[in-house]
């Protein structure tokens, strides 16, 4: 039998949604049947609307996407503009203000606090500067994600946005493409860095030679979520560039037939290819999917990548680095990927004053400025931004990525964004960082969804509850050794509903058992990886530091964590068009 969601989009999907949102934003939100708001919810993610959590009602998160995170000259001014006039709520964030925006760990972009009612003139303003939230969720395409650096960047084998670019467009508002069995993610790397990810991705195109030639190898069923991680698998397929858009058509295709649509739960395609095997997937695309014969693998150039591999590393963009022109680009690492509109605003100006304009977001939740000549760097690095948004930020920072959590979503059961903005700056004040240090990765996901991508870290955080002193509080579970590059490996899940207060103590006593036992400069996955499953447990214990955690009551049960009327009972929601609570109307 299908699944609620695939009766709900049998009946409607894809592109005719606008029409129907458009009537609901010209009629209000009273004008969606109160039986009928599960459905639309689901059919609006299509359009880049999330519903928010309990005691938000009539408030969205919108996602824009930006393919490979390219944002282009005049588009990120565009954004902070519609943060600024559309995307303020009722009650300010403590650490980032009334209006701010999220760059996401896909390269996308996300506002909250957005009424219904503004969404028409909202479309208008993102379509008039080519940006669009079409796709950015639902179960389709979303953004194409990759090296944020692509045809910038001296390590690069493949220049992958012109490649990125044709699957944007081709793929994205494709009827023929637009109702699949659940969300189908995308990297295409070209470089030697493996910053696109390619690993935790539905389908992954990544750089291998072939006949003297330069394409890509395919990779099938990588993915997070949930507690079923999956590394992509190698299908033995090489594609030229020009053959990128096709493969992917019959993959798409593949997974459109083949996908289960009566369990979500087991709709990605990962599970289909754990259930089919590499060898079948292969035989199937060849004999049902494709009109040419398919090559073999071709000589992997992933032997180098670095990004997230424990060490050294340039993957992450962040910092100083000469573009093939002889200009620069520079990453500025953005803790916990917010950013308050005013330093959007700001951020927006100085790419134009002293680069070309142009913009582009990480997946480590970063931004950064390109085209800036020799000439100009010093004075742009001079800049007061710069202090907060730092080329070269303490380790502590520099790692630092966290989902949107219970401030906005029905998933989260913790409070993640705040938290880690203060479990940063703790550690910053508070633990050594061991020697040759510069890269360390904490990531803090409010839920097994896995929007914070805690697998693939050093250290792990996954949103959990649990008592303390006979009183509900909020708890993490923690793992370790995590990370991608060459020989990629998911966390060891060690301790479980640790108290939010508690992990800071853990974390430091941790990297004082790594400092002293750690082997030649040995890193920190190396280290984890190197310990027996039951030496893992003894690393370490939590404890109570001075680090003060204001966000240990249950935040899932007020309409808003950091409100100071926190309970269900003071929400202003929902609201009609002006903010205004509704029940004032009656």
């Amino acid at each position: 039998m299908p699944t609620d969601v695939e009766r709900w989009k049998d009946e409607v999907y894809g592109n005719e949604i606008r029409e129907h949102l458009f009537r609901f934003a010209e009629e209000g939100w009273d004008a969606i049947p109160d039986d009928e708001e599960d459905a639309w919810f689901e059919r609006f993610k299509w359009w880049g609307l999330y519903h928010q959590r309990k005691g938000q009602e009539s408030y969205f998160m919108m996602r824009i996407g930006t393919p490979n995170g390219v944002l282009e000259p005049g588009q990120l001014r565009t954004v902070a503009e519609i943060a600024d006039e559309y995307a303020r709520g009722p009650v300010d964030n403590p650490e980032f203000g009334a209006a701010y925006c999220d760059w996401t760990t896909r390269q996308s972009i996300q506002l909250h606090w957005i009424k219904l009612e503004d969404v028409p003139d909202i479309f208008e303003k993102l379509e008039a500067n080519d940006l669009t939230t079409q796709q950015a969720c639902g179960d389709s395409w979303r953004n194409i994600v990759g090296c944020p650096v692509a045809g910038k960047d001296t390590h690069e084998h493949i220049d992958a946005w012109p490649v990125a670019e044709e699957l944007h467009e081709t793929f994205k508002g494709n009827d023929d493409y637009a109702n699949l069995p659940r969300k189908w993610k995308v990297s295409v790397t070209g470089c030697d860095q493996g910053c696109g990810q390619g690993d935790i991705n539905d389908l992954a195109f990544e750089p291998a030679e072939k006949h003297g030639e330069l394409g890509f190898n395919v990779r099938i069923g990588g993915g997070l979520s949930r507690k079923e991680p999956r590394l992509a698998r190698d299908v033995d397929i090489w594609v030229p560039e020009e053959k990128a858009t096709d493969i992917a058509a019959a993959v798409t295709e593949l997974f459109n037939d083949h996908g289960d649509r009566e369990d979500r739960y087991n709709a990605r395609i990962k599970f289909l290819v754990d259930e089919w095997g590499v060898d079948k997937v292969r035989r199937v695309l060849q004999e049902d999917y494709t009109d040419w014969d398919l090559e073999t693998a071709g000589d992997d150039l992933r032997d180098q990548y670095t990004y997230n591999a424990g060490g050294h590393e340039h993957g992450d963009h962040v910092g100083v680095h000469e573009q093939p022109d002889g200009n620069y680009y520079v990453g500025l690492n953005v803790l916990v990927g917010r950013q308050g509109v005013e330093d959007v605003y700001e951020l927006a100006d100085l790419a134009e004053e002293y680069g070309s304009g142009e913009v582009r977001l990480t997946q480590r939740q970063n931004v950064i400025v390109t085209d800036i000549p020799e000439e100009k760097l010093d004075d742009f690095l001079a800049e007061d931004l710069l202090e907060d948004y730092s080329p070269d930020p303490h380790p502590f920072m520099r790692g630092s990525i966290a989902c949107t959590g219970t401030e906005f979503c029905s998933l989260s059961i913790v409070e993640t964004k705040n938290r880690q903005v203060r479990y940063a700056r703790w550690f910053k004040e508070n633990v050594d960082v061991p020697e040759g240090v510069t890269d360390f990765h904490i990531h803090l996901s409010g839920c097994t969804a896995s929007c914070a991508q805690p697998q693939i870290a050093d250290i792990s955080l996954r949103g959990m509850k649990t008592r303390k002193d006979g009183e509900p509080v909020e708890a993490l579970d923690i793992g370790l050794g995590g990370g991608l590059g060459e020989n990629p490996h998911f966390a060891e899940w060690v301790e479980m509903r640790v108290p939010a207060d508690e992990v800071p103590g853990y974390i430091q006593n941790l990297l004082g058992t790594y400092e002293d036992q750690r082997q030649d400069g040995e890193t920190f996955r190396d280290f984890i990886q190197r310990q027996e499953e039951d030496a893992l447990q003894e690393l370490a214990d939590p404890e109570e530091t001075d680090y003060d955690d204001p966000y240990m009551h249950n935040t899932k049960m007020t309409w808003y964590p950091y409100a100071d009327d926190d309970d269900m009972g003071d929400s202003p929601a929902p609201t009609n068009g002006e903010g205004e609570p509704i029940s004032a109307d009656d």
